[in-house]
């Protein structure tokens, strides 16, 4: 069976916890990095990273994007949202489609 997985500030990733999803709370890129790498050798299908730590671990997520598992997605933190989850989105939707179809080319 496959897991979902969260890595971000323990505030951030606490409430996760509660419905069932397996944390990971760190606050240092480094640290993160080494979680994520670990994790994603495991079962785990989906993995969520506060965007104030995926900021520095682009690179990384990259690696696993063209791979079928895990899926690394971005969300906000409890300091609220950098974009950066949204901007995967537009990014994956460019891809699929072949064009900007959310926001038209304009933000």
């Amino acid at each position: 069976m496959y897991k979902i997985g969260v890595i971000g500030d323990r505030e951030s990733v606490l409430g996760f916890k509660a419905v069932g999803l397996e944390v990971f709370p760190c606050d240092q890129a480094e640290e993160a990095r080494h979680i994520l790498k670990k994790i994603a050798k495991e079962n785990f299908a989906i993995i969520y990273i506060t965007e104030q730590l995926f900021q520095y671990l682009r690179q990384e997520a990259a690696e696993y994007g063209e791979a079928r598992l895990p899926a690394i997605i971005p969300i906000p933190s409890k300091d609220g949202s950098l974009g950066l989850g949204m901007d995967n989105v537009k990014k994956s939707v460019e891809r699929a489609v072949g064009a900007d179809i959310l926001f038209g080319g304009e933000e």
